[in-house]
C-alpha cells in the first residue's frame, strides 16, 4: 500500500495513531516538505529531539519495513515533486501512438484520479464561501497557473462583487495585502516547480487574516501549510509542461455550484452587464 501512497498523506493519516514524540517528529517532517527524512536516523532524530527508535516506529506505522524503506519513499516522492517539466523529454514513448490519443488517456486518467481524491464536503464548504458576497476574493496564479487564476476571475466577477485579480508583479502586493482582513479569501494555484513569492504572499495574507484556498498538483505546494481549504489535481501528462486540465474542472465545477447558490444576484448581474455592453457599443469603432 505505501508504494502508492504519498509519504505527506500517510503521516496525515496516521496522526491519532501516534504518541506524542511520533507527532512531534511527523511535524518536522511536514514542516521541511520531507526533506528533513533526507538525513541520516541519527541527524534526523537531533533535529526532532526524538530517539531513533521512535523514527524506526513511525516508519513502521506507515507501513515500511524502517526507516531506510520510508527514505527511499521520500527520497522518489521528493523527486517526483521537484522534476524539472523539461526532463520529460527524455521519456520514452510508444511511437506507435498518436500524441491526441496518449494526451486523451492521460488527462482522462487526472481528471478521474482528482475526482476520487477529491472531498466533496471540503468541496461544498468553499462553494459556500465563495458565494458569500461579505467576503471578498483575491485570485492569484504562478507563471504556469496564471492563466487558471484569470479564468476563474473572470467568471467570479460575473457572479458576484468584490472579486479581485491580483497583479502578477509581486511589488504590487503589498497594496492588495493591506485592505485583507478576516473577511478575505485569498485563491492560489501553484504547481512545481513552487514559487516561494507565492507562499510568501500567503503567509503574509493568512496573518493579515484571509483566508486561503489552495489549488496544487498531487505533491501538494508549501502554501499548504496556511491553506484552510486545498484541493489537488493530478498534472502529469506526455508532454514538456504539466497539465491544468484537471484544475480547470475543479474551477469549472465551483463556478457552476457558486452561481447556483446565488442565482438571484448572479442573474442581475448578468443582465445589468448585458446592458452596459449594450450601451458602450457606442464608444466603439465601426
Amino acid at each position: 500500500m505505501h508504494k502508492k501512497a504519498l509519504v505527506r498523506d500517510l503521516l496525515k493519516e496516521k496522526q491519532t495513531e501516534l504518541t506524542a514524540a511520533e507527532r512531534k517528529l511527523s511535524a518536522v517532517l511536514l514542516d521541511d516538505q520531507l526533506l528533513t527524512g533526507l538525513q541520516s536516523i541519527t541527524r534526523l532524530a537531533e533535529l526532532a529531539e526524538v530517539s531513533s527508535p521512535t523514527i524506526i516506529r513511525l516508519a513502521r506505522k506507515l507501513g515500511f519495513d524502517g526507516f531506510s524503506d520510508m527514505q527511499d519513499a521520500i527520497r522518489d516522492e521528493i523527486g517526483a515533486r521537484m522534476k524539472k517539466p523539461l526532463a520529460k523529454l527524455d521519456t520514452p514513448g510508444d511511437s506507435s501512438d498518436h500524441m491526441v490519443s496518449r494526451f486523451i488517456q492521460a488527462v482522462s486518467g487526472n481528471v478521474n484520479r482528482t475526482i476520487e481524491r477529491l472531498d466533496l464536503a471540503e468541496f461544498d464548504e468553499v462553494a459556500a464561501l465563495l458565494s458569500d458576497p461579505s467576503h471578498r476574493l483575491y485570485l492569484l496564479g504562478g507563471r504556469i497557473t496564471r492563466s487558471n487564476a484569470h479564468y476563474f476571475f473572470n467568471h467570479l466577477q460575473i457572479i458576484r462583487p468584490q472579486v479581485t485579480l491580483l497583479d502578477s508583479s509581486p511589488s504590487a502586493w503589498p497594496q492588495s495585502l493591506l485592505d485583507m482582513d478576516a473577511g478575505s479569501v485569498l485563491i492560489v494555484f501553484d504547481i512545481r516547480r513552487y514559487e516561494k513569492e507565492l507562499e510568501k504572499l500567503a503567509d503574509l495574507a493568512v496573518k493579515q487574516g484571509a483566508t486561503i484556498v489552495l489549488f496544487t498538483d498531487a505533491w501538494g505546494s508549501p502554501i499548504e501549510k496556511h491553506a484552510r481549504h486545498c484541493f489537488r489535481a493530478m498534472v502529469e501528462v506526455p508532454s514538456s509542461w504539466d497539465s491544468t486540465l484537471a484544475i480547470n474542472f475543479l474551477i469549472e465545477a465551483l463556478v457552476a455550484d457558486v452561481q447556483s447558490r446565488s442565482s438571484d444576484q448572479s442573474a442581475e448581474r448578468i443582465a445589468a452587464l448585458e446592458q452596459m455592453i449594450g450601451e458602450s457599443r457606442i464608444f466603439r469603432s465601426n
